[in-house]
């Protein structure tokens, strides 16, 4: 009797423990968290400074599900929109924001998933770009065209290497688009980008320095009705290394510049912000 009595209490202890893992198992979430901070000598965007060569505290926040999905948000403090813009000489009044106009808040949404078993990724997805503040626009005329601007994109990468898309489906991009005084809108722009992160520390192998890339971009923004616009179309460029440590730290360099970022188009503040520079930064991966 005293045998059954331990026999049955093993069982039952060894059941209830099966149906703790079960549970735990079962209520393991199909969603996970990342996200970064960072620390840049100046915010780059397809070549052009965003903080008039100012750093820039960045960070960003993505949630992922485990069918591919994912929803995330970026931000960085910025300065062009506050900036005077225009050539030769800018005046005070010709910003794009009253006030405000100091912050980028980027919120963005797709799939991303490998294409069976080819090892080609690909990523499908939408992306607002929203800058808070008092927003006037650019002066064009007698109008104004916004910057809060929308794109969906897609992207197609194999190993080291990507090809990626983006299309402009608002009527405003960046402060260019239709005024009472330019017929038509930029709706239409596109970019166009080849970016590869070589893996510099696979062949190191181990030490402070196996997870060393290093980068290498371009890049072709190209403006619907161009021509009518102002010519605000150029190419941009970027080269640079970045190594990774085990703890989530991540520091690096880079250099950039642009073909065709007329003075016209992207002056503020005096200088084109499309000229050749680069950029240090310390990141923190989590």
């Amino acid at each position: 009797m005293r045998k059954s009595l331990i026999t049955v209490a093993v069982l039952g202890a060894l059941s209830a423990s099966s149906f703790v893992f079960a549970a735990e198992k079962e209520t393991k979430s199909d969603f996970t968290t990342s996200g970064s901070v960072g620390l840049f000598s100046q915010y780059i965007f397809r070549g052009l400074t965003q903080t008039d060569r100012d750093p820039a505290l960045q960070g960003n926040f993505d949630i992922n599900h485990t069918s591919g999905l994912y929803l995330g948000m970026w931000g960085s403090n910025i300065s062009w929109l506050r900036d005077p813009y225009g050539n030769p000489k800018p005046v005070d009044s010709e910003t794009f924001y009253k006030s405000g106009g100091n912050l980028e808040i980027d919120i963005y949404g797709g799939f991303k998933s490998e294409i069976g078993k080819t090892g080609l990724g690909v990523d499908l997805g939408a992306l607002q770009y929203y800058y808070p503040g008092d927003e006037r626009g650019r002066n064009v005329g007698n109008g104004y065209a916004k910057a809060n601007t929308t794109e969906v994109y897609g992207a197609l990468s194999y190993g080291w290497l990507q090809a990626k898309y983006s299309h402009v489906v608002s009527k405003d991009a960046w402060g260019w688009g239709r005024t009472s005084s330019v017929n038509t809108d930029a709706r239409g722009t596109y970019y166009a980008e080849l970016n590869a992160t070589v893996p510099i520390g696979e062949l190191i192998g181990s030490g402070p320095l196996k997870g060393l890339s290093g980068i290498a971009h371009y890049g072709k923004q190209e403006f619907d009705n161009d021509t009518a616009l102002g010519f605000p179309s150029y190419e941009d460029y970027k080269l640079g290394l970045s190594n990774a440590f085990d703890n989530g730290v991540v520091i690096g360099a880079f250099w950039t510049d642009t073909k065709g970022a007329r003075d016209s188009a992207w002056t503020y503040n005096g200088r084109n912000i499309g000229k050749e520079t680069g950029t240090v930064f310390l990141q923190k991966t989590f």
